[in-house]
């Protein structure tokens, strides 16, 4: 009895060690590669005092970097929340002929690498490309613009939100819709009272991931806008000019503003995945 008591316990000793190591090992890689980056961006942010951060926050520069992006987020994010709602929509609901293609088409930009996607739109938009004397000879600025900044963020932030809402919808099936239907309920009635509530959450949740990508996009933005100091360059991208200027508390500054949107972000998405 108490050599099995004593390998009893020595089962139990070793089925808590190694979960006590697991959870050591992620606290400390966490430690490694997600807080010190982060403290590291401030101190260097705030290395020459709060009156040197605000200038550098202040900058016109880095204010237009702000203003443009959040532009951009705010032309986006919905137009993707109505695009997501009803690809999603259509493909859990009905069945037709291209529904796989359709899938298929939605996760492009998962696989597709931004910088290929930005060189697409300029062989397409630009003044050599496809559309291109056209849109000269009436006078519409798509590259090198706010129009293309916003076209290639669509496209790399397209999938976001139909990809979250809809594993909800095709999981939920259409029995409700259909109940709805034969108490003569409209279609809007039928969205606005039994679909939106149901995937509400996950809407959410789909629209904060949108907004995260879009505010921190970099490699397709960096070819349609020609990185003009003033005009075209979102935040990100004046990270980058920042330090090609060797102004390194200046850039630290700029990123700062961006990581206190991906820790906003985070929490969010916390939240969400928790009342999911």
């Amino acid at each position: 009895m108490t050599a099995l008591a004593l390998s009893a316990n020595a089962g139990a000793k070793g089925a808590r060690t190694v979960p006590r190591i697991l959870i050591a090992l992620a606290v400390v890689l966490t430690l490694l590669f997600v807080v010190a980056p982060l403290v590291y961006i401030f101190a260097r942010a705030f290395s020459m005092g709060w009156a040197v951060y605000r200038d550098n926050i202040l900058h016109p520069m880095t204010l237009h970097a702000i203003w443009l992006t959040t532009i951009t987020a705010i032309i986006v994010v919905p137009i993707n929340i109505g695009f997501g709602i009803a690809a999603a929509w259509a493909i859990a609901k009905h069945r037709f002929p291209g529904r796989k293609l359709l899938i298929t088409l939605i996760e492009i930009p998962f696989s597709i690498s931004p910088i290929i996607a930005g060189i697409c739109y300029l062989l397409l938009y630009g003044r050599q490309g496809l559309l291109g004397p056209w849109l000269a000879a009436n006078e519409i600025q798509v590259l090198f613009a706010l129009p293309g900044i916003v076209l290639v963020t669509l496209f790399v932030t397209a999938p976001f939100v139909a990809r979250e809402v809809l594993p909800l919808m095709q999981a939920q099936g259409s029995e409700q819709e259909e109940a709805a239907v034969t108490l003569g309920a409209s279609g809007w009635q039928i969205f606005r009272r039994v679909t939106l509530p149901n995937i509400r959450w996950a809407l959410l949740y789909g629209a904060v991931l949108c907004t995260a990508r879009a505010v921190g996009e970099f490699g397709a933005v960096s070819v349609v806008s020609g990185n003009i100091r003033g005009q075209t360059n979102t935040l990100p991208l004046h990270v980058e000019l920042l330090f090609n200027d060797l102004n390194a508390v200046g850039a630290f500054a700029a990123a700062s503003t961006l990581t206190i949107i991906a820790v906003i972000t985070l929490g969010i998405k916390a939240v969400l995945e928790g009342r999911r």
